[in-house]
């Protein structure tokens, strides 16, 4: 005699793998058109920034990236109630490690044989703005862009360097990082395998200035010293002073006065992604990216923020800048920020 409870176990059985069958079908097809979507991102984001593999197996290799780094960068906006948001970029294809190894060119692990110089002119500065943005008063040239050559801490003295001539004299000049990467080469600065900006204005000083970028044209990789280019001086400084370490009250006099070369924690996937917004982090303090900080501010709720000129271009960030989040619970700043910072005198 077959009971009630059995008929319902026999036509439950049957029906349950059906749906268990058709949830899968339907989870299998979702995937699928996802990834169909994904492939098509894939294609407009290549076309967009140019991008050529040179076999299928790369292809497909880039896509999986990609696709990893599209889906952290949705989640991270989706979920993360932040002041900043994340974009995809250039940089979309690219693992974190294979990001940070060619870009990001200031050597933590030897910046502790840096000899700091003592003086510091702005220290009696009692009364600073508010708010400071160089790029409006004639000291900041257009975004440049590195690309694949760890030569940060080239841009990040150029610009500051570019920044007092500009201030000093009243002409803003766009000078040669590449002067830099193939004839500043005696001490700890290696062109595009890293440096130093303490060490790069040494070789400004002892070298009575820098050419023009225009004359001296930004190559992107290591090359020979063109000494009658390097003979010709468009700009140069007199000197260079430390910014007292671990300090962001004097990092914020320094920068009321002229751009600061810093030296910051450019390493996590935030910032690789940086799109908009106060970057609050996360970063640690393994400084390992020169950047120069041309100013600073508040955003409209008040957090507070230095504003650093990068050089990956202008896809990268706000149209290359990153606003980085100021005055932290940290001596050391955000990502490091106010612990190695530099500027040049004329």
């Amino acid at each position: 005699m077959v009971t009630k409870n059995n008929q319902f176990h026999h036509i439950s059985m049957p029906l349950l793998f059906c749906l268990a069958f058709l949830a899968f079908q339907v989870t299998s097809r979702t995937l699928q058109l996802q990834d169909a979507s994904m492939h098509e991102r894939h294609e407009q984001w290549m076309a967009r920034y140019g991008k050529v593999y040179k076999n299928s197996q790369e292809k497909e290799k880039r896509f999986r990236i990609f696709k990893d780094n599209v889906n952290y960068i949705e989640t991270f906006n989706n979920a993360a109630n932040k002041p900043y948001k994340l974009g995809v970029n250039q940089f979309a294809d690219l693992t974190n490690e294979e990001f940070r190894a060619p870009r990001n060119g200031f050597k933590s692990h030897m910046s502790s044989s840096i000899t700091r110089t003592t003086p510091f002119k702005y220290e009696n500065v009692s009364a600073v703005p508010t708010t400071v943005d160089w790029r409006q008063k004639g000291a900041v040239t257009p975004i440049k862009d590195q690309g694949s050559c760890g030569c940060c801490w080239a841009f990040s003295a150029v610009a500051a360097t570019e920044g007092i001539h500009g201030i000093s004299t009243g002409k803003l000049i766009s000078l040669s990082e590449q002067e830099l990467v193939d004839c500043d080469t005696k001490g700890m600065d290696h062109g595009c395998e890293g440096g130093y900006m303490d060490d790069a204005f040494e070789f400004i000083i002892q070298n009575h200035g820098l050419n023009t970028e225009a004359s001296y044209p930004y190559k992107g990789v290591d090359g020979k010293c063109n000494a009658k280019e390097e003979a010709i001086h468009a700009a140069t400084i007199t000197g260079y002073e430390d910014v007292p370490t671990n300090n962001e009250k004097a990092l914020q006099k320094a920068v009321a006065n002229q751009p600061v070369s810093v030296a910051i924690d450019a390493s996590g996937s935030g910032f690789q992604f940086y799109k908009s917004g106060v970057f609050t982090g996360s970063c640690g303090t393994e400084l390992d990216h020169g950047v120069t900080a041309v100013g600073y501010g508040a955003s409209e709720d008040g957090t507070k923020y230095w504003l650093v000129k990068n050089s990956w271009g202008t896809e990268w960030g706000e149209e290359g800048y990153i606003r980085m989040q100021r005055d932290v619970n940290s001596d050391e700043g955000l990502c490091g920020i106010a612990m190695l910072a530099s500027y040049p005198t004329v």
